[in-house]
């Protein structure tokens, strides 16, 4: 059997050299890893930002010393002789583009070589029952995405957004009559808003009825708020490894969507399958999926699309093309939780800014209200339709400059699927590898003078009859641009003007010494938002 080794203390000062030799290659190995790629942009005629092992470029915004939107605009600043400049995002080298002809070029006419976006909720072609962030709209890569996104299209047009206008008209009228009964108050407009997002999504996308301005604890909206929950230091540490490695936290099963959440949202869509299954027949999105199931939605020649606003993007040829797709009920989830995340923060986000910039522009607020009352006066009193919402022109002005001013994601990305020769024509020539990213500096080129006069203003009259035509294209982005821009602008747009118009209806939003001038922006990676809500009094007329 051996005898027991005596571990003298030279033995024992051995191993530890061991431990300490092994602990040091070990680190040494990982430290090449982070930093073999940092020259990357020393053979390209393009500036490019300092790095910092591990963090790259952007450790101030991971280590939450700066706000996203701040970080975007200094940098797209710093660089302003640039069409073009780089970065590390961690360890990705991100090229973040200040031209909007290179803006075009890549998002649009060479759109085939930056199909994707980078995998920032971890990689989507790898299987594991519990992600679902992953098999969303957003995150989809390459074909796949292209299949999804030719079988949601036909879901998103006017035709189908005129079908739930009357939910959304609904939440609406249900919300002014709770806070109307109240009296004149101030108000935290994240917490007002977001329960208003969160009962149209409840019943337009899950097919179920909550009302969150009464019920204050309802589970839909408590387990929304969870998901949505971007800035809690355990979202931050999931996204920050989503960045690092998302091949391994995809086949941990490490998902942005909390396992409970994911539980407890299944199991509504399941139940309204279901129960669509057995005859019951609604006008929202299960519906809607439920056809695309079935390989029954399709564009339809006939359908003539009013104008949803001058923020509202166009289809490409690739959401328009005709799919032969039949999707699982899984993937039926998936997209449900990215109607869920894409309407729940951004529409909240969107109004909370709306109003602020309402409450400091009263001269703006009454021209609108002008406009409100006259559309009232229109419909005898009676409820909103899709057709007057839609020839509200000023509306349609004051959200455009508000989402200049405050696009609530202050830059969108791809990545480079196979290499790319950027040529601008004018001698800026150079190579895009495989494997790198872009940034489209949305917040940065919303407050550029070259496009924007005085950019700081809040000027609806930008986006007149006149004046919008002045507008450059590939300058104005607050749903993206090209084959991947938002999917669900014209029911955003739809969303927001709807519930404004019945609040401008029954209210004066005013500034009170509780509204901060200017907002706090919450410091790191994150979608816009406040650090402090933004609280305005709401008078009953």
């Amino acid at each position: 059997y051996g005898t027991d080794r005596e571990f003298t203390p030279q033995n024992t000062m051995q191993v530890d050299v061991a431990y300490l030799c092994a602990g040091t290659l070990i680190a040494a190995f990982i430290y090449y890893l982070l930093t073999k790629s940092h020259d990357y942009f020393d053979n390209k005629p393009i500036p490019s930002m300092a790095v910092t092992p591990f963090l790259g470029s952007t450790g101030r915004l991971m280590l939450k010393c700066c706000s996203f939107p701040d970080f975007i605009e200094s940098i797209y600043n710093k660089y302003s002789g640039a069409k073009v400049f780089g970065l590390f995002d961690t360890m990705m080298p991100m090229f973040v583009l200040r031209d909007p002809e290179l803006i075009k070029l890549i998002a649009i006419k060479d759109f085939e070589y930056f199909i994707d976006h980078r995998p920032v909720f971890g990689a989507s072609d790898i299987e594991h029952p519990n992600l679902i962030a992953t098999k969303t709209l957003f995150t989809l890569t390459g074909q796949h995405w292209k299949r999804m996104r030719s079988t949601l299209s036909p879901a998103f047009t006017g035709v189908k957004m005129k079908q739930m206008f009357e939910l959304v008209v609904e939440c609406s009228e249900g919300m002014i009559e709770f806070y109307r009964k109240k009296g004149a108050q101030e108000y935290d407009m994240k917490d007002l808003f977001s329960r208003f997002a969160n009962d149209v999504i409840a019943t337009c996308a899950f097919g179920i009825k909550v009302d969150s301005s009464r019920n204050r604890e309802n589970e839909f909206y408590k387990n929304g708020l969870e998901i949505a929950n971007f800035t809690s230091f355990k979202m931050l540490m999931k996204l920050f490894g989503f960045r690092l490695f998302p091949d391994l936290m995809a086949r941990f099963g490490i998902d942005m969507i909390g396992q409970e959440q994911s539980d407890f949202f299944s199991k509504i869509i399941k139940d309204a399958i279901k129960s669509r299954e057995s005859g019951v027949v609604r006008p929202d999105m299960i519906h809607l999926l439920m056809q695309a199931r079935q390989g029954m939605l399709k564009h339809q020649q006939q359908e003539v699309e009013q104008n949803a606003g001058f923020a509202a993007v166009e289809e490409s040829e690739i959401g328009r093309a005709n799919s032969t797709h039949v999707m699982t009920e899984n993937e039926m989830i998936g997209q449900c939780f990215f109607f869920f995340l894409a309407g729940f923060d951004t529409v909240s986000t969107a109004l909370i800014f709306l109003a602020y910039e309402l409450a400091l522009n009263t001269d703006v607020q009454e021209k609108l209200r002008k406009e409100v009352e006259e559309t009232n006066r229109t419909l005898n009193g009676g409820s909103l339709t899709y057709d007057s919402l839609h020839k509200m022109t000023y509306l349609d002005m004051v959200l455009s400059e508000s989402l200049r001013m405050w696009p609530p994601a202050p830059a969108v990305d791809r990545y480079c699927v196979k290499d790319y020769v950027l040529d601008d024509g004018k001698g800026l020539k150079f190579t895009i590898e495989k494997g790198a990213g872009i940034w489209l500096p949305i917040h940065g080129i919303h407050h550029d003078p070259r496009f924007y006069k005085n950019p700081k203003k809040f000027d609806p009259e930008r986006f007149n009859e006149k004046r919008r035509l002045e507008i450059q294209p590939g300058t104005y982005m607050p749903f993206g641009i090209g084959s991947r821009n938002c999917i669900g602008s014209r029911f955003a747009l739809m969303e927001v003007k709807c519930i404004m118009y019945y609040l401008l209806l029954n209210f004066t939003i005013e500034r009170c010494n509780n509204t901060t001038v200017p907002p706090n922006i919450v410091n790191g990676f994150s979608l816009l938002a406040t650090e402090k809500p933004i609280i305005v009094k709401l008078l009953p007329k």
